[in-house]
């Protein structure tokens, strides 16, 4: 009876050596090239791939915002329709890059420059000195690393900047905003006075021969030749004043090419065309746009006002909304082009793109973005504010979820831990926890460990990876379908579906306004208090008290009218 056996042995062996194959193919499989792609204050309707047509204005913002590359990169992908962030820039980004939520690593806006010294690995701005960033997981792994972009995400030492955090090269700006033609901030940037900061060009670049402010050479190398006629419209120790397309005055305009966004779409393009096809690549492109000030070489604004004269529409009667229009249009043309790039450079096969926005559009002036329909912006909790546009993409992307919209809860968090289990790392932060053992001793609070949830499996099951609360903010948690909303909640308007308009703007010089400069005026780093009586602030900022909580369905009742 025993002699069965040895058939039954073989048997199972002949399996194993069938599946040996595929078992060594996995094993051996290239580790997937990622692009991150990161908008900046990008609104929900600014968006092509969310406008159907459909509604009184449909027509008109189709006519209006055209975004083909975006929209077919979607088509392409997955849609991520519930991907959520934090209500404004730097926590969201912070969150992005060490995997925790925004609660546990940063949730202000604070001088990137900050800095307690009694604490030094969590008295900072940004993200704390001893949490690892994910480019440094990435690095781990095997692949090349490279930040073109906004960083925000603390500056306060070498450590908290992109290199400090993993990125071999670093080509871009530290702080919340810049002016696209000057290179530095000011108040048309961000709506905020700090009168030691706003003299400061912050345009960089990092790597491993060079460190500092992008010089004229460095600037012609990415396209840009400011001119004898642009030097000599300066005045002494100060750069000239220019309009939002550029101009100096009636008689010269900087060339296009030097547009701040131009040059860092060649800098993108210069690491991607450099780059080792045998190394898996990261490139970390957070662009620029469409943050204030609004700002855009004028051929994408004629390039809009044809579009909309050829679709049949309305001239655009708000100077904003045009030029918004014409930086999204500026947004999706470089998309475009870092992603022929790749396919060029024979990447696109294996590349995931993974493509979201820091945070909703503002929808006080001059941030002048549309969320419709949903409510809210930027600085609020509401839907307008955190649920942000977002998307995968990429010839990584598996066949049969093309085309797909994926509905389960996903956080600007959950990006650490997706990159991290495709890279062959582990998600933990052992750094951040030897930190702890310090910060014990010291009585000081623990730093947070990641928080971040794998979610490939998820987008690629099409499960929710999230079914848990998710902490949104200090005033907002969502258990979806459900989110509870608290405390006051400024901008907490409905835009409609082509914002702003002739009425918007009179109501707004009614009001006053409409910019988040109320409480943030800061004289040498101190806020002055500008004494405004608070029903003028709520009024001009269309603060909705929530008090202790207002519960919304979010599925059945998007808008959060109920």
């Amino acid at each position: 009876m025993a002699a069965p056996a040895p058939a039954s042995a073989s048997a199972l062996l002949l399996q194993l050596l069938l599946l040996l194959p595929s078992a060594l193919a996995a094993a051996e499989a290239p580790k997937p090239h990622v692009l991150i792609l990161l908008a900046d204050d990008y609104g929900w309707a600014n968006w092509g791939f969310h406008n159907d047509g459909s509604g009184p204005h449909g027509k008109q913002l189709q006519a209006e915002i055209h975004t083909p590359n975006l929209d077919q990169l979607a088509r392409e992908g997955v849609v991520l329709d519930r991907h959520y962030a934090f209500r404004i820039c730097s926590p969201s980004r912070s969150s992005l890059m060490s995997g925790r939520l925004p609660m546990h690593v940063n949730w202000k806006n604070t001088g990137i420059t900050s800095l307690n010294p009694k604490d030094p690995v969590s008295g900072s701005a940004g993200i704390p000195r001893n949490m690892t960033g994910m480019a440094a997981k990435l690095k781990e792994a095997g692949y090349r690393t490279h930040m073109v972009g906004k960083w925000d995400a603390g500056a306060a030492t070498p450590e908290h900047t992109p290199v400090g955090r993993g990125f071999e090269t670093f080509v871009g700006y530290h702080q919340h905003a810049n002016d696209y033609w000057q290179e530095g901030i000011g108040f048309s940037c961000t709506g905020e006075i700090d009168v030691c900061m706003d003299k400061f060009v912050d345009f960089h670049v990092y790597n491993a021969t060079f460190t500092g402010g992008v010089t004229p050479e460095i600037a012609r190398e990415f396209g840009c030749d400011k001119d004898t006629a642009y030097n000599q419209s300066a005045t002494v120790a100060l750069a000239p004043q220019v309009t939002p397309t550029g101009c100096v005055n009636a008689s010269y305009c900087l060339p296009e090419r030097c547009y701040e966004e131009a040059m860092l779409r060649q800098r993108a393009l210069q690491v991607i065309k450099g780059h080792d096809a045998s190394t898996p690549l990261f490139l970390f492109y957070t662009s620029h746009l469409l943050h204030t000030p609004l700002q855009v070489p004028e051929s994408y604004l004629k390039r809009v006002d044809q579009r909309i004269a050829e679709q049949g529409g309305q001239p655009v009667d708000s100077a904003n909304r045009r030029l918004y229009a014409a930086m999204a249009l500026f947004l999706d043309e470089t998309v475009g082009e870092l992603v022929q790039a790749m396919k060029a450079k024979g990447l696109w096969e294996n590349t995931l793109v993974i493509f979201t926005s820091d945070n909703g559009g503002p929808i006080y002036e001059p941030g002048s973005a549309n969320n419709y329909p949903l409510k809210g912006g930027k600085y609020s909790d509401w839907e307008g504010g955190v649920r942000t546009n977002a998307f995968v993409s990429g010839g990584f992307i598996p066949p049969e979820r093309r085309g797909a919209r994926h509905t389960g809860v996903v956080s600007i968090a959950d990006w650490y831990g997706l990159v991290s289990e495709l890279a062959g790392v582990d998600q933990e932060d052992k750094a951040a926890a030897e930190a702890n053992a310090w910060l014990a001793k010291q009585g000081l609070p623990l730093l947070k460990p990641v928080d971040s949830v794998p979610q490939w499996k998820h987008i690629v099951q099409g499960t929710n990876g999230r079914p848990n609360t998710l902490y949104v903010s200090d005033k907002a948690v969502l258990r979806y379908p459900y989110k509870l909303v608290a405390g006051d909640q400024v901008y907490s308007m409905f835009t409609g579906q082509l914002y702003p308009n002739c009425s918007t703007i009179e109501g707004i010089a009614t009001k006053g306004p409409a910019v988040p400069l109320l409480d943030d005026v800061h004289l040498f780093g101190e806020l002055l208090d500008l004494g405004l009586p608070r029903e003028k602030v709520d009024a001009v900022m269309d603060t909705e008290h929530c008090g202790q909580g207002k519960l919304f369905n979010v599925k059945e009742d998007p808008t959060e009218q109920n």
